[in-house]
């Protein structure tokens, strides 16, 4: 299973972008998916997730600002960020949770998209 990121970019503060991310070669479908990112000397944090039923969980700092949807159709993930500002700098991850017939299932990442806002 991979995961392929893009639409990362510079963006003034106050812009928006839209990160999309794909999912290619599962062969039972995509549990949750989402995005975490990380910004220079932090953590790791998750900023939105969408399980199989369309149920999203964001960020308290996204909230009301970032929008995450998923195409099942076409096994991809968007974020749409709105309002951006140059807290929300960082590099985003995508992830997927892969289910598997043993019913365990397993994490996949993909690459990292750089989002980065001026101000």
């Amino acid at each position: 299973v991979q995961l392929q990121a893009s639409g990362g970019g510079l963006v003034q503060a106050g812009g928006s972008l839209r990160l999309s991310c794909v999912v290619s070669g599962s062969t039972f479908g995509i549990n949750d998916i989402g995005w975490y990112r990380q910004a220079p000397g932090k953590q790791r944090e998750l900023v939105a997730k969408i399980n199989s039923g369309g149920v999203t969980t964001y960020a308290d700092s996204v909230k009301g600002r970032f929008v995450i949807s998923r195409d099942n159709t076409k096994s991809t993930v968007y974020l749409q960020m709105n309002s951006l500002k140059p807290e929300d700098t960082a590099v985003y991850y995508c992830y997927a949770d892969i289910p598997t017939y043993d019913g365990l299932g397993y994490s996949v990442w993909g690459q990292g998209t750089l989002v980065t806002v001026s101000s």
